[in-house]
């Protein structure tokens, strides 16, 4: 199943499912515990973000390609690094460059599998983490390379927390469409040039084993959602650097999942 999460036509904000690009049957219920399809369907004015994130941990060179590209050996550990929940947006909002990048707008894209958590996990195993996965998203890591490396104490967050510098959506697919979420092909679009390509079975921990170990003596709650790493491609590493300019086009792109299609402008 699809979940989205919508705007209509009644200035009303709806959960829903079978959106055929015009409209959606909504959904009732607590999509973490109990819900149902009232079959009743509802002009899809605007695509919001899924749900509203309750925290946002992001993990860090995760793909094996990626952290060769970077010059870095492979992490014996996730890397683990959090996003500001107000830094999510949804498909179609823009990517906004803020202010205070102005003079050196070093913002940079990176395209992710992003899992959602659906129950309260703490100490769980790898061959049962996926059992409190709701579902899987498409998102984008976008970072703002300048303060990432060298404004923020050496830490990630301030950079990668910027308003809409996560992107996510279109929708959540629930688990029971996927046989292997550790195969899966993943692609990022830049004005209609791709910029990554690759297969989430690059990664070096996997969707389950960064659960279990996200989950180690601390609870993550409903509504979690975990950005599982880029591939290669990202565009500090490119000769010459690949950054996002106002007016680009940036399109995250997942198999069995769909296209997150935002625009890029200046704040």
């Amino acid at each position: 199943m699809q979940i989205i999460r919508f705007k209509s036509d009644d200035n009303k904000i709806y959960t829903g499912c079978d959106f055929d690009n015009n409209s959606a049957s909504v959904i009732e219920g607590d999509i973490y515990t109990d819900f149902f399809n009232t079959e009743e369907r509802k002009f899809v004015e605007k695509i919001l973000t899924p749900i509203t994130p309750r925290a946002i941990f992001c993990i860090g060179l995760n793909y094996k390609l990626h952290a060769k590209e970077t010059g870095i050996d492979l992490p014996k550990y996730p890397i683990v690094f959090m996003k500001n929940p107000g830094a999510a947006a949804g498909h179609l909002d823009d990517i906004i460059i803020p202010s205070s990048c102005a003079k050196v707008p070093e913002v940079d894209y990176e395209a992710e599998l992003a899992v959602v958590i659906k129950k309260s996990v703490k100490n769980v195993l790898p061959e049962n983490a996926l059992d409190y996965v709701l579902g899987y998203t498409c998102a984008n890591d976008i970072s703002a390379r300048r303060w990432q490396m060298h404004a923020g104490g050496n830490q990630w967050i301030k950079g990668k927390s910027f308003d809409t510098f996560c992107p996510f959506g279109p929708w959540i697919v629930t688990t029971d469409e996927f046989e292997d979420p550790d195969n899966l092909a993943l692609e990022c679009v830049l004005n209609g040039k791709t910029m990554q390509k690759s297969n989430t079975g690059d990664m070096i921990f996997s969707p389950a084993q960064i659960i279990s170990y996200l989950s180690e003596s601390a609870t993550l709650v409903p509504g979690t959602i975990i950005l599982t790493g880029t591939p290669s491609g990202v565009g500090f590493t490119r000769k010459p650097p690949v950054y996002l300019a106002p007016g680009d086009i940036l399109e995250t792109k997942i198999e069995k999942i769909g296209v997150l299609k935002n625009r890029v402008i200046v704040e």
